[in-house]
């Protein structure tokens, strides 16, 4: 059977929505047209291939396609970005879920629905940031996460002596602990027996490893302020009391681009200093800080706050007139958010933190 040539301008000035739901060996892929569903099927988790097949049957349209961010971070996004695809990432709790979508879950459900929130413009895509700003906010993670790791072995390492009843000599006071002598010391364990040295011995083998990697990790984020893009900015965030290197360059890999928050709520909702807030009626109820939200900026920037109303004249004074309306752990929250105030202000005029004065 002979096959039809399309028209090269058939599709010219229309629209084709792609819905993706992303997993590893394959993609569901639902296809819509401006007034009609093409089809729902699954496909190859390859770029090229996707737009392969919406040239060649729909050529000379504009495409747009969205998925769900997830464990295959923004490289589709990009690539797809770049074979001429209008793409968006979605966050995953932005997507709208009723009881009935729960209890008949499908891919090709979830794909559908993107495909008709892209079409309807109901949702507004995640920022994609450049693969080199993306490589350098994982350094910054997989630092986070190995001190986790890390603290993660020091309690097994406790509980163990624990459940063998070996008590840690009182010369190893909390400020003291996992310095070399008392690593030393948990290595020969004198009066254990050899089987629990054994145990130890094994758990003391992987700290040290974590050690160098944290160390080795730790000397590379050193080396990002020196970078062209962070250089000025960084330069900016040590000056404010409280933060660090480590601080400093967490906000600038995090964040990236502050243009692309249009004002100091949305900031503060993208790091999560905002409450959860239940409005029906006449009745307002404002609960605790939202779990959405950089968990890493939100502790880092509150670590900070408790720095800076020792350090800053008129900080201390905001926190003091907070604390006559409110306890200590919440008006430090409104000092991290008038902290975040501050960074977004510096960082966009390009000047330096000063110490306020109180006359």
């Amino acid at each position: 059977m002979q096959r039809t040539k399309i028209n090269q301008k058939s599709f010219e000035g229309q629209s084709i929505y792609v819905g993706i739901d992303f997993h590893l060996k394959n993609w569901m892929v639902t296809i819509l047209g401006e007034d009609y569903e093409h089809k729902t099927m699954s496909r190859e988790p390859d770029p090229e291939q996707l737009v392969h097949y919406l040239e060649r049957n729909f050529p000379g349209a504009q495409y747009k396609a969205v998925y769900e961010a997830g464990f295959s971070g923004f490289q589709s996004c990009r690539r797809l970005a770049e074979l001429g695809v209008d793409c968006k990432v979605i966050h995953a709790a932005d997507v709208p879920t009723s009881q009935k979508d729960r209890q008949r879950k499908t891919d090709k459900a979830d794909s559908r629905k993107l495909a008709r929130m892209l079409k309807s413009g109901e949702f507004n895509g995640v920022h994609i940031p450049d693969e080199e700003l993306e490589a350098d906010r994982a350094l910054i993670r997989q630092r986070h996460r190995t001190m986790k790791d890390l603290c993660r072995l020091k309690q097994r390492i406790k509980s163990l002596l624990y459940e063998f009843g070996i008590q840690t000599p009182g010369r190893f006071t909390p400020g003291h602990r996992w310095s070399k002598v008392y690593m030393n010391w948990l290595r020969e364990l004198p009066g254990a027996r050899q089987e629990i040295r054994l145990l130890v011995a094994n758990y003391i083998a992987t700290v040290s490893l974590l050690k160098q990697q944290l160390l080795l990790i730790t000397g590379q984020i050193r080396a990002l302020p020196k970078k062209e893009r962070y250089a000025e900015n960084y330069a900016v965030l040590i000056s404010i009391p409280g933060l660090g290197m480590l601080g400093a360059m967490s906000l600038l890999t995090q964040l990236g681009d502050l243009d692309r928050f249009r004002s100091l709520d949305e900031l503060c909702s993208y790091v999560g200093l905002v409450p959860n807030m239940h409005c029906s009626g006449n009745k307002m109820v404002v609960g605790e800080m939202t779990r959405r939200g950089r968990k890493e900026l939100k502790i880092m920037l509150i670590e900070a706050a408790w720095v800076i109303v020792r350090k800053d004249p008129a900080m201390m004074l905001r926190f003091q007139e907070l604390c006559k309306r409110m306890n200590k752990n919440n008006a430090i929250i409104r000092i991290a958010k008038n902290m975040l105030s501050r960074i977004r202000y510096l960082l966009r005029n390009k000047i330096e933190y000063e110490l306020g004065v109180v006359k």
